[in-house]
């Protein structure tokens, strides 16, 4: 489920559900049986720069039960690939990102997220992942 708001001319919100039952071993996309999130995007019309974006989201992503025991007793995961887990949590993520517009046709952006029990592993991490891009429209 996907929902989506503009709330004024430079706020807008988001929010996003997902799931799965965990019986059959995911192979095409990743290793989520259930997502919950959420965020906000501002343009930058406030400071002078309304082609510039801000924005904030967090997000909440789990397993079942039944692909919890499929990791602990050694299954590797199209992402998850050590085959243990033998404390399970919730991922948690929190990401932070600003899109600079260079101009109407290319634009850099600038990336944050800071990741609580990756891969649902409460004896891992946290893990802070910092991304750059870079967008050109021909």
């Amino acid at each position: 489920m996907n929902l989506e708001q503009q709330l004024s001319e430079t706020v807008g919100v988001f929010a996003r559900a997902g799931w799965a039952d965990g019986n059959v071993e995911p192979w095409d996309f990743t290793d989520i049986d259930r997502t919950v999130s959420g965020g906000v995007s501002i343009n930058g019309k406030n400071w002078g720069r309304p082609d510039d974006t801000v924005g904030i989201a967090g997000v909440i992503n789990n397993i079942s039960g039944v692909h919890q025991a499929f990791f602990d007793a050694g299954g590797l995961g199209i992402l998850i690939g050590d085959g243990q887990l033998p404390n399970p949590g919730l991922e948690k993520i929190f990401e932070t990102y600003y899109s600079y517009a260079l101009s109407p046709e290319m634009r850099v952006s600038f990336d944050y997220q800071f990741i609580a029990n990756p891969a649902y592993n409460r004896d891992r991490g946290p893990v802070n992942t910092f991304a750059g891009r870079f967008h050109a429209r021909f």
